[in-house]
């Protein structure tokens, strides 16, 4: 394999893997806004509190990894159920700037709460994959990377098995497109939102465990939000098999501009391929016309 190839190879299984990071919490956005209408800006700091959590676990209780996984992930949901039942709902029939700036302020509450909480330093943990590596085709890729692409699929397909084939997940579906008409059908609608929100939860919980040994433990986790929101777009808002779409094409997008573009482009991406998707395709890749005529 040619040193080029082997580049653009290495780019290809890297923009994969920190693309299923943002697929993974644009899914979690998805889940929220589909059920409740509300774009949850406090999503990504979900995830500081996971990764911080994780972190206290691991390397100050010396807990095993296998059981802190599903401890935060749990712990997680029970905090977003907690959200939406006693804090998001009571707006419920209010302008959607009113739940943009709630979650907002929700946002910066738990940010300050990690801070005085944890401090203000940047940690890090050991996953079980650390340093350890697997050549596939030639290419050299962390299996943490592996374990996170794999973990986005898993998690994705049982979603979809989910929403398709569980009772619960068809009553989100419904309450999701008409919540009179769910509530009229015997549907419990405002559990059935807070479950979806302990459901966007649990995803925030995952990637905040899985990014956190990539990057850092760090407060700065929460700008992913911002990728998973270009990733929505790109993808098509409202559409969760898009959100998984629209967050590898920008992770891809990120690594290739990086080292193919001039220096600085790779930080800005996501925001051009917001700003083009909206001005060009404002419905994304798999999203529906919802356009008003004027």
């Amino acid at each position: 394999m040619s040193s080029h190839l082997e580049l653009f190879a290495q780019l290809t299984a890297n923009g994969i893997a920190v693309g299923s990071i943002y697929a993974l919490v644009a899914l979690g956005i998805v889940l929220i806004h589909k059920a409740t209408e509300v774009l949850n800006f406090a999503h990504g700091d979900l995830l500081v509190v996971a990764a911080f959590s994780a972190w206290a676990l691991i390397d100050k209780a010396g807990l095993s990894f296998w059981l802190v996984l599903p401890l935060v992930a749990l712990a997680m949901g029970v905090l977003a159920y907690g959200l939406d039942a006693l804090v998001v709902r009571r707006i419920v029939g209010q302008p959607q700037f009113a739940g943009v700036m709630l979650t907002i302020a929700i946002a910066f509450m738990m940010r300050g709460l990690v801070s005085m909480g944890f401090g203000t330093e940047s940690q890090s943990y050991a996953t079980p994959w650390t340093g350890a590596s697997t050549e596939i085709l030639g290419v050299t890729v962390a299996d943490l990377s592996l374990v996170i692409m794999g973990s986005v699929l898993l998690i994705a397909a049982l979603l979809w098995l989910f929403f398709r084939y569980t009772r619960l997940g068809i009553a989100m579906q419904a309450a999701s497109q008409n919540q009179l008409a769910a509530h009229l059908n015997g549907v419990r609608v405002k559990r059935v939102n807070s479950l979806v929100w302990a459901l966007a939860g649990v995803t925030a919980a995952i990637a905040g465990i899985f990014l956190a040994p990539i990057t850092l433990v760090d407060t700065s986790l929460w700008l992913i939000t911002l990728k998973a929101l270009a990733a929505i777009v790109l993808g098509g808002f409202g559409s969760l098999p898009g959100a998984v779409i629209g967050g590898i094409l920008i992770g891809l997008i990120e690594q290739y501009a990086g080292v193919y573009l001039m220096h600085g482009v790779k930080d800005i991406a996501a925001y051009l391929v917001l700003i083009l998707v909206l001005i060009l395709r404002p419905t994304g890749i798999m999203g529906e016309a919802h356009g008003r005529r004027v």
